[in-house]
């Protein structure tokens, strides 16, 4: 299936490793051109040559998005490098996880800023570039915590999650006028190297076969790779009548009816 987007201009934050890395993959295998960020410059730079190898057009650049101006820096170097903006993903994301009663203001103020805050600066400078090329898609890494209760300890990252969800769904519906569209995907437990589900796995086997044979009716956990396929089709033509939506890419981990 021609997916529409090859020559596309897509930009990828947090692509060094993981759920960003892996889309920003899929992406370049599509025929995207990208610019890419993430904080560690050696392991951006081992993604980037990556993509590269699927023979996708390159600009990398080091940054962290919750810092002031990056997104402008970010968006702007994009639009200019590839004179154009098709597609942002806003991957970047954190947790601080503690009871609530513990959590300080300087928690909420970080978790806000890489969760929810670097997504709608990005998309706020990305608007403008889509604006000019008459269309985009802009695609919000979530959660299934953003759409039901995580557990205890996670009142930051369940409220931030939710936020995304939600601003994405009214940007969704101011921009559809113009051909922007804008969705959310909502992954389950996804192991990926360096991520805290592999460790969670190699910390407590058992502990983790007992997890998943609770929680998830699949009897796996998710891959990057499988998050990344319904990433790139959402963010696709063949996508064209999906926006403000949130879907679930979980196993059928999530216990929501909406």
């Amino acid at each position: 299936m021609d997916l529409g987007l090859g020559k596309k201009v897509a930009v990828v934050t947090g692509a060094s490793r993981g759920l960003g890395r892996s889309i920003a993959l899929g992406l370049a295998a599509e025929g995207c051109r990208l610019a890419v960020c993430a904080r560690g410059e050696d392991a951006l730079r081992t993604a980037a040559e990556e993509m590269r190898k699927e023979g996708a057009d390159i600009l990398a650049m080091p940054l962290d998005v919750t810092e002031t101006g990056s997104a402008r820096r970010l968006i702007d170097a994009a639009a200019e490098r590839f004179g154009q903006l098709d597609v942002l993903v806003c991957n970047v994301g954190g947790n601080r996880r503690k009871p609530f009663a513990a959590t300080t203001d300087e928690d909420w103020d970080t978790v806000l800023e890489v969760n929810l805050k670097a997504h709608l600066r990005c998309s706020r400078v990305a608007i403008e570039h889509m604006r000019a090329v008459g269309g985009g898609a802009i695609l919000f890494v979530a959660s299934i915590f953003g759409r039901e209760a995580g557990g205890p300890g996670l009142s930051i990252y369940n409220a931030t999650k939710s936020a995304l969800i939600s601003a994405s769904k009214i940007m969704a519906l101011e921009l559809a006028s113009e051909g922007i569209r804008v969705n959310c995907i909502a992954p389950g437990s996804i192991r990926f190297p360096g991520g805290s589900w592999d460790r969670r796995v190699k910390e407590d086997p058992e502990g983790m076969r007992r997890f998943l044979k609770a929680n998830l009716p699949i009897g796996r956990f998710g891959t990057a790779e499988e998050i990344a396929d319904v990433a790139v089709f959402l963010l696709s033509e063949r996508a064209s009548l999906v926006t403000g939506a949130c879907l679930n890419v979980d196993g059928g981990q999530s216990r929501s009816l909406i």
